[in-house]
This record gives structure tokens, C-alpha cells and sequence, in this order.
């Protein structure tokens, strides 16, 4: 029972279903052609079909690509358009069968069951063929000029079967709009068609004329023509792929991206599937250009473009080089959380990947910024997807770049904030060319610090307090010894008490500003520990400032899933396991449950990406 239910689930199916009846179809028309007579062949007939059958079985081997994808065309239609012309439907029908046969023996190739529906398919279009030429008068054996109607009126029923047949087989196993699959043979394959019908005519001529030999000599031009449309087929794929690859990376270029993406949306609404995209750039790279000069740069731009073409092709996503040093990733199937998560390991793995000469970056290493988008019901136009897509990117450089935005995750800031907000990021630019890593933390920190604010529901006080101390609360780092801030093994005793007196500087420089005075104890304090034990002054629980103890948390968590290269940090869910055991002990047990909870509502689900997120 249960290997007939699962027969019936597939015969229902649409692409399945139209599969059965052709076969159906064409073996009814096999039996009514052939169940009323029964036809007795001479030895020369016998040395005919076989011949006939020899030669159709080799010009099957050479066959020729046409569009759509993945469909081929041989010039065995030639020999059963001639069988009929000369011997009739039951003769070319014979041929078909034994041809038939002899394939499924050797072509273990190809799915069992599209052997009978290319057998049925090409049962119908003999019919069809023979049907019209008898009913327009033709007559079978010699060729008459005067018949010359009926042989052209055949071709284009045959013709017109064999693009109505494939044309609905693509449009229901593969979808699309039928009118434009059927457009797509007539625009392309039309002269490689109607070209192999025509030449059932010239082998009704030179059959009639020198037999076996005929149809040997017909076998050769006819190996020959195959070659050539091979080779023309062939010649016009690599034109296609040169217009449509940028030459530099080896991706899509901007011009076919625009192109696809229109395609890709229009799938997407029509199948109701996810589709997100993700707009690229990379990080710095005009300084990388003016250090080592434009051929190298070159290099650089063809080694990520390849770094992002290895990733993407396994899981057949689009990528595209946008224009410059940006590029662009269509990705089918990928809601924004899994859209995020795979850029996310796209960027870790190229800051991971050495290449000659990034120490003069200022991460030390290729990065790039990306934002990402993924379409949804508001969403009309391409152009406005890849707004929305370039505004996350922006938003990923404004937070100090290598890194991913989702457009419309950013909470929003009073207005009344922005200009403090832009005096502190004058100040903490100096680590730029100190030290990136404080700049780029301290913008991260910046970004969580906004988000908890509304989750904590803050007033506007306590709100400018808490996201201008976590823009400016490493401000002490700029005291520190460069040898000491950026060194990468483990810190001495020594330096270690060198690198905790940062909150004390911190406090001496914000201090020195009326403005900013309130941010003291949020630039001093964010290292004091719940249970007493952390620095300057070893405060614990309620002695703390809450907000102090709140930058604690986002700080501690940012530090800990920070990723530098060459190095592994803790996942996401790492760190939150983290935060759950230091609850009452390194952080505020209360404060933490809402960062958690925060924390985890912006992570994707195991199932959108497969794998937890780093």
C-alpha cells in the first residue's frame, strides 16, 4: 500500500502527471499504427533498418546544446522524417522501437523513465508528421517535386509537436511562464531545427538515388553538421559568459545582476519563497591601493571575488561584482536571519585568509562591510531593494566597518542625541590610527547600548547617559603604550595594571569636558564586578551605578564574541552561556536575563541556517 500511495503522490503532481499521459499517449498511437497490419520485410529492408538504426544511434552520440538549459538536440529526427517519406509510419516507427530499445541497453545514464517519454514524444511527432503528409496527398517512396507542400507542411507539424511537447515539459517540471519557454526555442533553436527537418528531404533524394550509400554519405555530413552546431552553440556560450562575467573577478557583472535580480524577485512573489540580497564592500580599500598601486589592488579585488565565488557556488547563490570594490550576493531561499549568518562566515573566513601586503590595512587584514536585506511584501522594485540593502551597508561602516547590518534592525536615535553623538565619535576616531580594535568595539558597544535602552525602557535621561557612556567608555585607552594596546600575547603582570588604569584616564579626560562630566561613572565603573571583586574601587551590587552595570554586561559580552583574525571567539550562544553562569557573581543576575533575552530574539533559528551563529 504504501508503495502505491507514494506512485499516486507523484502522478499528481503536475510535471508527473503530464509525463504519464504523454507515454500513454504515445503508446496508444505505437499500437493503433501498427495493430491493423502486419508488415513482412525483405532482406534488403532488414540491411535498411539496421542501417537506419546504426545511423540514428550515432548521431544521437553526436548531439548539440540548444536552449532552454539542459535540453539537446541530435539529427535523428532527420532519419525517421525520411523512414516516413519513403517507407511509410509503421517502417519509421520500427526504427524508433529498435533505437529505442538498444539505448536503454547502454545509456544507464539517464533517468529510467524519461526513456519512454522521449520514445512516446517522438512516437507522437512521427504520427503527427505522417498523418499530414498523407492527408495533404503525399505519397510514400520516391521523392515528387510536385509534393514538395506536403513534405514542408510535415516538418512544421513535426515542428510544432516537438516545441509544444518539450515546451510544456520544461514549463511544469521547472516552472516559468510557458509563453516565454516556448519563445525561448523559437528565438534560439528555430534554424538548429528546422536546418536538421530540412535534411530528411536531401536524404529521401540521396537514399532514392544510391541507397546504403546514400545514407552512408548523409551519416557523415551529418556527423560533420553536428560539429559545427557544437562548436557555433558552443562559441555563442562563451560570448554569452564573456558579456555577462566581469572580467576582473570572474563574477556576474553589474549589467546581468540587474538583470537576474528582476528574475529572482519575480520567482520569489511568485513562489512566495524567501529571498534576501547582501550589498558588499570592501573595507579600506583605497588605502590598500595607494600603498601598493592600481594592478596590485587589481589582485586583491580577483582573490575576494574568488573568496566569495567558492562560497557561494555550493549553495547556488548569485554574486555579482557591483562596481569598484562593492559587490552583491542574491540569495535565494535565505530570510535575513540565515542571510546574515552566512556573510557573517563569508567575512570571518576572508579576514582569516592572508594576502600580500593587508598589514597596511587597519584591521590587519582583508574585511569588508556588508549590509543585507530580504525582500518582503512592501517591497516593489529592484531599486529599492538595493537602497534598503546599500543603507545597511552604510549602517555596517558607520559602526566601524567589518561587519553586517540587517537593514531596519538599527533602533532609531532621538534627534536631540545625534549631535552629542557626533562630537564623542570625533574623539574615539583617534583610535583609528591607534588602535581599530577599541574603535570598532567601542562602536559595537555603542550599537547593543541603543538597543537595551529601549529594551529596558529607559527614560530620555538615562537613555543619552547610558549610549554616550558606551560610545566613549574605552577613552583611557588612548594613554596606554601602543606596544601594550595592540600586542597579541599574553600581558605581563605589569602590563596588565598599566592596561586597568584606562578607566581612571578615562575619567580625567571626560572630566575635563562640562558636557560630558555626567558620563564619569559609566566610563570609570563599567569594570566594577557585581560580587565585588573588579576594578578601580572593588564596588559590588547596588553600589554600582546601574547603568554601569549594565555597560558591564554588553561590554563583557562584545569582548568576548569579538572576532580577530587568525584567532577563535566564543559563538553567540557561548557567550550567553557565559553571561547565565556569572549571573550574580561578574554581572547583575536581573540585568543580564533582559540582555539574554535580547540577545537570543535577534538570533536566527537553528533551522533558518543549519548551525549556531558565531
Amino acid at each position: 500500500m504504501g508503495g502505491a500511495r507514494k506512485i499516486y503522490d507523484y502522478i499528481r503532481q503536475p510535471g508527473y502527471a503530464y509525463v504519464v499521459l504523454v507515454c500513454l499517449s504515445g503508446a496508444s498511437l505505437f499500437v493503433f499504427n501498427n495493430i491493423h497490419s502486419i508488415v513482412v520485410y525483405s532482406l534488403s529492408d532488414w540491411v535498411m533498418i539496421y542501417a537506419f538504426v546504426a545511423t540514428v544511434l550515432i548521431l544521437e552520440y553526436f548531439t548539440f546544446r540548444i536552449p532552454p538549459e539542459g535540453n539537446q538536440q541530435s539529427m535523428d529526427s532527420t532519419i525517421y522524417l525520411a523512414t516516413v517519406f519513403i517507407y511509410g509510419i509503421q517502417f519509421s516507427l520500427f526504427v524508433l522501437i529498435l533505437s529505442s530499445i538498444v539505448k536503454i541497453l547502454y545509456d544507464r545514464s539517464m533517468k529510467w523513465w524519461k526513456h519512454p517519454l522521449n520514445f512516446a514524444i517522438y512516437t507522437i511527432m512521427i504520427t503527427g508528421a505522417a498523418t499530414s503528409f498523407e492527408l495533404l496527398g503525399g505519397k510514400v517512396g520516391l521523392f515528387d517535386i510536385y509534393q514538395f507542400h506536403a513534405y514542408i507542411i510535415s516538418l512544421v507539424i513535426y515542428f510544432f509537436l516537438n516545441v509544444s511537447l518539450v515546451g510544456v515539459y520544461y514549463f511544469l517540471l521547472y516552472k516559468g511562464v510557458l509563453f516565454e519557454i516556448i519563445k525561448s526555442f523559437l528565438k534560439d533553436v528555430v534554424f538548429a531545427y528546422l536546418s536538421t527537418l530540412l535534411l530528411s528531404i536531401v536524404l529521401v533524394i540521396l537514399i532514392n538515388s544510391s541507397n546504403t550509400f546514400g545514407l552512408f554519405l548523409f551519416l557523415v555530413i551529418g556527423m560533420l553538421l553536428s560539429h559545427a552546431f557544437r562548436q557555433l552553440f558552443k562559441m555563442y556560450n562563451e560570448m554569452s559568459e564573456k558579456a555577462n562575467t566581469d572580467q576582473r573577478t570572474r563574477l556576474y557583472s553589474h549589467s546581468y545582476f540587474e538583470e537576474k535580480l528582476d528574475e529572482y524577485m519575480d520567482q520569489a512573489k511568485e513562489k512566495d519563497s524567501p529571498l534576501s540580497l547582501a550589498m558588499i564592500d570592501l573595507d579600506d580599500f583605497k588605502k590598500y591601493n595607494d600603498a601598493y598601486g592600481h594592478p596590485q589592488g587589481d589582485r586583491l579585488l580577483s582573490f575576494f571575488g574568488q573568496l566569495i565565488k567558492e562560497a557561494c557556488e555550493p549553495l547556488d547563490l548569485f554574486a555579482a561584482r557591483y562596481g569598484g570594490e562593492e559587490f552583491t550576493i542574491i540569495m535565494p531561499g535565505f530570510e535575513n536571519a540565515a542571510a546574515k549568518s552566512f556573510i557573517d562566515k563569508l567575512r570571518k573566513k576572508t579576514n582569516d585568509t592572508w594576502f600580500e601586503g593587508v598589514d597596511v590595512l587597519p584591521h590587519g587584514c582583508i574585511s569588508f562591510s556588508a549590509g543585507v536585506i530580504a525582500i518582503h511584501k512592501d517591497t516593489y522594485d529592484k531599486s529599492q531593494l538595493i537602497d534598503w540593502a546599500d543603507k545597511a551597508l552604510y549602517t555596517a561602516k558607520s559602526k566601524g566597518k567589518n561587519t553586517v547590518c540587517i537593514y531596519g534592525e538599527e533602533s532609531e536615535l532621538p534627534q536631540s542625541l545625534e549631535q552629542d553623538i557626533n562630537e564623542i565619535e570625533q574623539h574615539i576616531k583617534i583610535f583609528l590610527s591607534k588602535d581599530v580594535y577599541t574603535f570598532k568595539h567601542s562602536k559595537r558597544v555603542f550599537s547593543y547600548a541603543v538597543d537595551m535602552a529601549d529594551v529596558l525602557a529607559l527614560n530620555e535621561i538615562d537613555r543619552r547617559l547610558l549610549v554616550l557612556g558606551a560610545l566613549i567608555h574605552d577613552i583611557g585607552k588612548l594613554e596606554i603604550p601602543r606596544d601594550i594596546l595592540n600586542k597579541k600575547t599574553k600581558l605581563t603582570n605589569e602590563e596588565w595594571e598599566i592596561v586597568k588604569k584606562h578607566v581612571q584616564w578615562g575619567k580625567e579626560i571626560v572630566s575635563v569636558t562640562e558636557k560630558f562630566k555626567d558620563l564619569v561613572p559609566l566610563v570609570e565603573l563599567h569594570h566594577e564586578r557585581y560580587d565585588g571583586k573588579g576594578y578601580p574601587y572593588e564596588l559590588k551590587n547596588v553600589e554600582i551605578p546601574y547603568l554601569a552595570r549594565v555597560l558591564c554586561i554588553i561590554d563583557s559580552f562584545d569582548a568576548m564574541t569579538t572576532e580577530r583574525p587568525y584567532q577563535r571567539t566564543k559563538s553567540f550562544l557561548e557567550a550567553l552561556e557565559e553571561l547565565r553562569s556569572c549571573a550574580g557573581t561578574q554581572f547583575d543576575p536581573e540585568i543580564v536575563d533582559y540582555f539574554i533575552q535580547y540577545i537570543e530574539s535577534k538570533l536566527p533559528s537553528r533551522s533558518a541556517i543549519g548551525e549556531e551563529v558565531s
